[in-house]
């Protein structure tokens, strides 16, 4: 009887691992996409940030409207060649969750970037840079565990 039961185990074991290599599969597909669809963003952000600094403007202000454009840019690119499963039908319902988790994601920038230069005195590249990175794990986390994964969720209107 112990052997029946650590074969049952083992063999539920090994299911459930089998259940979620797919799942691992599709996050990492979804997490390099994301990735590939950031760093244009990205791409974006930074020429805005940096051309509107050059041009005079303060940093907050230029890394809000390169932030803003860079989201406009993965959103459109994300949905077209990123996500797979989208969680809910309403198109419009979806690009409002993806602005307002874009939103979260904007007052977090500007936090870190004024903790980073104004408190700790980083260059504005290295605060850029590290911000880059902390809003880009917290939009993909929440985009993806909110927006794009699992069944589709009915909305209304």
């Amino acid at each position: 009887m112990i052997v029946t039961l650590s074969l049952k185990s083992r063999t539920a074991r090994i299911s459930g691992l089998t259940a979620f290599r797919p799942k691992l599969r599709r996050l990492i597909a979804d997490l390099l996409g994301y990735g590939l669809c950031s760093a244009a963003a990205l791409t974006l952000d930074c020429a805005l940030f940096f051309g509107l600094m050059q041009a005079g403007f303060n940093y907050l202000p230029s890394a809000a409207i390169g932030f803003f454009s860079g989201m406009l840019l993965a959103y459109l690119l994300s949905v077209r060649f990123v996500y797979a499963d989208r969680r809910c039908e309403n198109r419009k319902w979806e690009a409002f969750g993806f602005f307002a988790i874009g939103l979260a994601g904007l007052v977090l920038n500007q936090l870190m970037l004024f903790s980073l230069v104004d408190g700790l005195h980083l260059s504005l590249a290295a605060a850029k840079g590290l911000t880059a990175l902390g809003v880009f794990l917290f939009n993909f986390a929440a985009r993806r565990s909110v927006l794009f994964s699992g069944q589709a969720l009915p909305v209304q209107g």
